[in-house]
Formats: structure tokens, C-alpha cells, sequence
């Protein structure tokens, strides 16, 4: 009797740990177009045990950008409205699947990009059960809810400015614009999702971001350890798996799914071999029906190698919060509150920038259209110039109109 229970025991567990790698790599893997999408065309085996799915995403965008005059002179003829106009921010071509059940692989490429970032990811993930899994490549590094939301899925037509923007610092050094966002990058890591509530990951990345593909990192001359970033999240999900998604008309019969993350990384002389990046990030994420809630905040320590001569370190720390809520089956709401102490923690000043939006929904199409408007603000600065100074590059008024398309 005992060995029978014991035998009904593992396989029931056996059953779940399946039941959850099949959610777990659905609703969360592949970056671009879940699997478990609805949206084109799938081919497989008749045991499902190679799946085929190519995909393509085209986003189009209408910017309207609006810049301060930030102390300038009239005589330097400045245009306030300038990288205004039509974009296309994706072009994204690729295709996704499966083989012998536990490989999971992925190609794309972005032909709105140029250089190394036309190739947006390849990566190839043997995951033999849900608790662990091996994944190589190009893709999202493990770092920030915003980046590692599945592309097209997000609130807003553009990701958080504290998260995008380069910092400043009082040096005129053109190789250092560290931002706290990392996204994709070429290494390995590991992960996973136990007990259909704990996920993990941990990898070694290059640290030199989307645009490098190859290999051009050394040793640190300061801590004699690889010039590599080394990353790592974990993640608690009380209600099982959380979508890799901010809402959308595929969320609306999620009944309560959550989602806290803790995320850290350590970049080892980054910025041409310069500076030594340190980051931590804490998210929140809530998909209940027509609403989504999400909250994140994170922080980063730039210090200088050796080599530069320059014994200083700066702090900068950013945060945001934003809602959605479907008001029909295809109109939705945003808003979304954003902060940055984007000039160091140790000189005064704040940027905060407030946005609203609304997306909507052709589902028979897949087409998803889109809108926002951004205002940046400047508080608490000591002078007109760090005021001035703190926006440089930022709009401060803007305005976006997207359309996308996914199949």
C-alpha cells in the first residue's frame, strides 16, 4: 500500500512539474511571440515533439518631440521641436519551437536595427524540467520587469525614461554613458520555476549590449576576474505562473496572477573598460481581469577602474508605477509615473515624468494601436544650470502614436 501511494506521489508530481515547464515556456520564454499565442500559424509533429512557429512583428510610430531651450541663446538658432516624425522601432522576423520536448529555440531578426542589433536574439534553452534549464545565446538579460515583458506586449509605446536614459556625470568622457536598463546580451545562464511559485536565473553575459556580437571582453586589472556582467532574478509568484505581459485582450480571463521579483547585476568594466556598474532592482506586477498594476525600482553604483584616475563613485536610482485597466473588451487605459535621479545622488535634483496613454485592440487583425503623451519635469535643483543640464537629450514634452501588427 505504501509503495502504491508512494507510486501515485511521483507521478502526480511528475505531472505538475510538466504541467507547469508547459505554462512556464509559454507564457514566458520567447520574448517576442508566445507560443501559446494564438497569432499565426504553428507546425508539429503529431506527439508534439517538434514544434514550428515563425512569426513577425512590425511596429510604426508617429513621434512628436518638444525640448526646452535649456539657457541657450536665441542666437544659436535651436530647434525646440526636433527628433520628430515616423519611425519604425521593430521590424522583427523570426520563428520559434520546440524539440524533443525539452529544447526551446529562438531566431530573430530586427530590420529596423542596424550593426550587431539586426540580429535581435538566438538562443537555444535545453530545460529538462521545469526547476532547471540551460539557455545560450542572445536574449534578455535577467534585469527590470519593463525589458523582460514580452515585446509588443507592454503598457506604454516606450519603456520607462528612467530606464533608457544615459546618467550624467560632472566628467566630459564620451565611452561613459552607463544606463541602469541592460536588455539583451550575448552569455549563459540558468533557471527555473519550482513548485509552480519560485523562478530563478543566473548568467554570465559579455556586458557590451544588443549591438556586439562577438567577443572582446578581458580580465578585470582591478579584481582579476573576468570583464564580464554577471546577472541574477528570482522571482515569487503566490498564484503560479505570471504571463510576460503589462495586459492585453490575450489577459483578459487571467484571474489573479502575480508576480514580486528581486534583480542584481554586476557589470565588470564596462564602458570601454572604464567603470564598474553595479545594480539592484525590486518589481511588483498584478494581472487580475481588465487591470494590470506594476511597480519597480532600482539603483546603480558606477565606479571607476583604476585606470582612469579618478577616485570618485556616483549613485543614481530610479522608480515607476503604472496601471491599465480595460474599460471594453478592446479599449484600454494607462498611466504610468516615472522618477530618476538621473545627475547622482549626491547633487540635488529629480526628474519626474508622468505619462498617460491608451491602447486599442484589433484582436481578428492583431493589430494593437497605440498612444502616449510624457511630460519631464525638474525639482529640487541647486541651480538654473544643473536644471538645464539634468533633461539634456530628454523631451520634454512628448508625443506617440504606434500601430503594431503580429502574427
Amino acid at each position: 500500500m505504501k509503495k502504491f501511494i508512494s507510486a501515485l506521489a511521483i507521478l502526480a508530481a511528475a505531472t505538475v512539474m510538466t504541467d507547469a515547464k508547459a505554462q512556464y515556456d509559454e507564457d514566458t520564454q520567447n520574448g517576442v511571440v508566445s507560443l501559446a499565442g494564438r497569432k499565426g500559424f504553428t507546425f508539429q509533429t503529431k506527439n508534439a515533439d517538434f514544434v514550428f512557429k515563425p512569426y513577425l512583428l512590425v511596429q510604426g510610430a508617429a513621434t512628436v518631440n518638444y525640448y526646452d531651450d535649456r539657457g541657450l541663446d536665441p542666437a544659436y538658432n535651436q530647434d525646440n521641436v526636433a527628433n520628430s516624425g515616423f519611425s519604425i522601432p521593430y521590424a522583427v522576423l523570426g520563428f520559434t519551437g520546440k524539440a524533443f520536448r525539452i529544447v526551446t529555440y529562438n531566431l530573430s531578426v530586427n530590420a529596423a536595427a542596424s550593426g550587431g542589433a539586426l540580429l535581435q536574439q538566438a538562443w537555444v534553452d535545453v530545460q529538462p524540467r521545469a526547476a532547471f534549464g540551460v539557455r545560450f545565446g542572445k536574449f534578455k538579460t535577467p534585469f527590470s520587469h519593463a525589458y523582460l515583458t514580452t515585446l509588443g506586449e507592454t503598457l506604454f509605446p516606450q519603456l520607462p525614461t528612467s530606464l533608457t536614459a544615459t546618467v550624467i556625470m560632472p566628467y566630459s568622457l564620451n565611452a561613459v554613458l552607463p544606463r541602469i536598463g541592460t536588455g539583451f546580451d550575448l552569455g549563459v545562464e540558468v533557471h527555473g520555476f519550482a513548485w509552480n511559485r519560485f523562478g530563478y536565473q543566473v548568467g554570465i553575459f559579455n556586458g557590451t549590449g544588443a549591438s556586439v556580437n562577438f567577443a572582446g571582453k578581458t580580465f578585470s586589472d582591478d579584481w582579476h576576474i573576468p570583464s564580464l556582467l554577471y546577472a541574477a532574478r528570482v522571482t515569487y509568484n503566490p498564484f503560479g505562473v505570471m504571463p510576460a505581459s503589462q495586459g492585453g485582450v490575450n489577459t483578459l480571463g487571467v484571474r489573479n496572477k502575480m508576480e514580486v521579483g528581486l534583480s542584481t547585476s554586476l557589470n565588470v568594466e564596462s564602458e570601454n573598460e572604464s567603470t564598474n556598474d553595479f545594480r539592484l532592482a525590486a518589481d511588483f506586477s498584478w494581472i487580475h481581469g481588465r487591470l494590470y498594476l506594476g511597480a519597480e525600482a532600482y539603483w546603480m553604483h558606477v565606479g571607476f577602474t583604476k585606470r582612469q584616475k579618478i577616485d570618485r563613485s556616483f549613485n543614481y536610482w530610479g522608480a515607476y508605477a503604472q496601471a491599465g485597466y480595460f474599460f471594453t473588451d478592446r479599449l484600454q487605459g494607462a498611466l504610468r509615473y516615472d522618477f530618476m535621479d538621473r545627475n547622482a545622488t549626491d547633487r540635488g535634483g529629480l526628474l519626474n515624468m508622468p505619462a498617460v496613454g491608451v491602447n486599442y485592440y484589433f484582436p481578428k487583425l492583431n493589430i494593437k494601436l497605440q498612444a502616449m503623451y510624457q511630460y519631464i519635469g525638474r525639482t529640487g535643483h541647486d541651480n538654473q544650470n544643473d536644471r538645464d543640464q539634468d533633461n539634456l537629450g530628454l523631451a520634454t514634452h512628448s508625443g506617440t502614436l504606434q500601430v503594431q501588427y503580429t502574427f
